[in-house]
């Protein structure tokens, strides 16, 4: 579904990726795990088209999307669950949903994607009228995937999505992922929990200084010696 291949990103002078390659497939969820500072949201940032390669290609469906505005980029079905949320807070959680649904491929379909979104989230649908900045930090995440759903991705790309919930919260949000992925959705996962996001990957990604030192299936990466002593303090 989307081939990073060799990108390099800079934030001035400052190289944030240097060569970084990555294989999407469709249908599945791939991780990406790494200390903060690593180059995980800059990654996921380059891809939604709201940074622009140096260098490299980011191929999706067979064309190079790499410098694509991000409107472009959502339209062409590459949804971003971005970190902290991003909702806003001052629209109600029917606006909220409604501006998921501006992109010229969502309109036609905005009703009943609407129904699926809160088919999926009964607790947005109970408040549905209530302004978003009132909701809890788990409503709040709910809303922010249910946006995204509403404008069709075929990929969604999630960016430390259990950020600051509870424990048990974290776990409705990575089943969430699951489930999608089970309906068919292609899932690029940074999620700072890595044993979470390792069992439910069918290839990680680890990440380090701006550079992939290791790949492989997610199960597999949990039993590597070096991430089990880097990342689970084992």
């Amino acid at each position: 579904m989307i081939e990073v291949e060799g990108i390099d990103v800079f934030y001035g002078d400052a190289q944030a990726l240097d060569g970084v390659s990555v294989s999407v497939p469709e249908r599945q969820i791939v991780a990406i795990v790494g200390a903060n500072g690593a180059g995980k949201t800059t990654l996921i940032r380059a891809i939604a088209g709201m940074l622009s390669p140096k260098r490299g290609k980011i191929m999706y469906q067979g064309k190079n999307i790499a410098g694509l505005p991000s409107h472009k980029v959502c339209n062409l079905g590459i949804g971003h669950v971005a970190e902290g949320r991003q909702i806003f807070p001052s629209l109600s959680v029917s606006e909220n949903l409604e501006m998921g649904a501006m992109l010229p491929r969502a309109r036609s379909s905005r009703a009943s994607t609407r129904a699926r979104v809160l088919e999926m989230f009964p607790r947005l649908a109970e408040r549905i009228n209530q302004s978003a900045g009132t909701l809890s930090g788990g409503e709040q995440q709910m809303l922010a995937i249910g946006r995204c759903l509403m404008g069709r991705p075929n990929v969604i790309l999630f960016d430390e999505p259990s950020l600051g919930l509870a424990p048990t919260l974290v776990q409705q949000v990575i089943e969430t992922v699951r489930t999608l992925s089970e309906q068919g959705l292609t899932c690029v996962l940074v999620e700072q929990n890595v044993t979470v996001s390792l069992k439910i990957s069918a290839t990680g990604y680890v990440l380090e200084n701006g550079r992939i030192t290791l790949a492989g299936r997610g199960s597999e990466l949990l039993t590597d010696d070096r991430v089990r002593k880097a990342y689970l303090g084992l």
